[in-house]
């Protein structure tokens, strides 16, 4: 049997190959055989760096949740630039990217993944969409601040309105992401009546 390739960065590429069985295959599909395989790597490589595979999918999904800070903060750089509705249009549609989308089912059907990511991270029992509420939720802030959004403007149920609809245009993944117009026309909605209008 062969043992597989030497892999410098194990830990990165077990990750890198069970993003692609994710896209590729589904939650379903993303067993410790299926990274391993995908890897092409020996199956004792995975759990010489971790202790069970649960405790891999957390680290996995702890890893992609830090890369949407990166993201989260490429949006608050946008404050006062641009407009508001153009601003969240595209940041929904980077947050909610393929490996997200795909990671968020992931955490919902397995229990145990859920509680360690809570032990991990203070509401972190649903990774990604956390990460995804506070970036939306900073940056209505400071919008509100800057005068952009109304003084009046309730954060908590626009964040929620945002950033549930925005999950369910990208969850349903058959056959194509929405489009931008499409992502558009839902946060115009949302926000209608508290974006205010430039004089002129």
């Amino acid at each position: 049997m062969p043992t597989g390739v030497h892999l410098r960065d194990a830990r990165q590429q077990l990750f890198d190959a069970a993003e692609r069985v994710l896209l590729r295959d589904g939650p379903n599909g993303l067993t410790s055989r299926a990274v391993t395989d995908e890897a092409a790597c020996a199956k004792g490589v995975l759990h010489r760096h971790f202790t069970d595979f649960d405790a891999f999918l957390t680290e996995l999904v702890l890893d992609r949740a830090a890369q949407l800070e990166t993201q989260a903060h490429e949006l608050r750089e946008t404050v006062g630039t641009g407009t508001v509705a153009d601003n969240l249009t595209s940041a929904l549609t980077t947050l909610f990217g393929p490996v997200p989308v795909a990671i968020i089912p992931l955490i919902t059907f397995r229990d145990e993944l859920r509680a360690r990511l809570r032990q991990a991270m203070p509401g972190g029992g649903i990774a990604i969409l956390a990460q995804v509420t506070t970036a939306v939720s900073a940056y209505l802030a400071d919008e509100r601040a800057m005068g952009r959004i109304s003084a009046d403007a309730d954060i908590d149920s626009l964040t929620l309105s945002l950033v549930g609809g925005g999950h369910l245009l990208f969850a349903d993944r058959d056959p194509d992401p929405p489009t931008t117009a499409t992502v558009n026309k839902l946060v115009t909605t949302v926000l209608a009546g508290v974006v205010q209008r430039r004089p002129g």
